[in-house]
């Protein structure tokens, strides 16, 4: 695995850590889900994630705007997409990670209630 250089300069780490609060709300994470499969309305997203329309539009913003989905128009539509490719790795890796460590808390659970 590759290792983060140590000579981030601040001005990257600001920008970074906007990046990472943007995919912190569990609701964007829910519309990146979806965005992952294709490119998505926002009704469709709507539909998908069973949040409001104002919501989706709100939290597409903040997407948006940390350039992690993009979004072009077609006809009436506004259709959104994953912008950064990275995006789906980085939720991939923060999902086998946690999902392995729920794995490993339960295997200890499962000793523990044994002895």
């Amino acid at each position: 695995m590759k290792k983060i250089k140590a000579s981030i300069p601040d001005a990257l780490i600001d920008s970074i850590a906007q990046r990472f609060r943007a995919m912190g709300e569990p609701s964007r994470l829910r519309i990146l889900r979806e965005l992952m499969q294709g490119e998505k309305s926002v009704s469709q997203l709507v539909e998908s994630t069973g949040l409001t329309q104002s919501n989706t539009s709100r939290h597409l913003q903040a997407l948006f705007e940390s350039a992690l989905v993009a979004r072009r128009k077609f006809g009436l539509e506004v259709i959104y997409y994953v912008s950064d490719p990275m995006v789906e790795q980085l939720c991939e890796l923060m999902c086998s990670s946690e999902l392995k460590r729920l794995e490993s808390a339960w295997k200890q659970a499962q000793v523990g209630t044994r002895g």
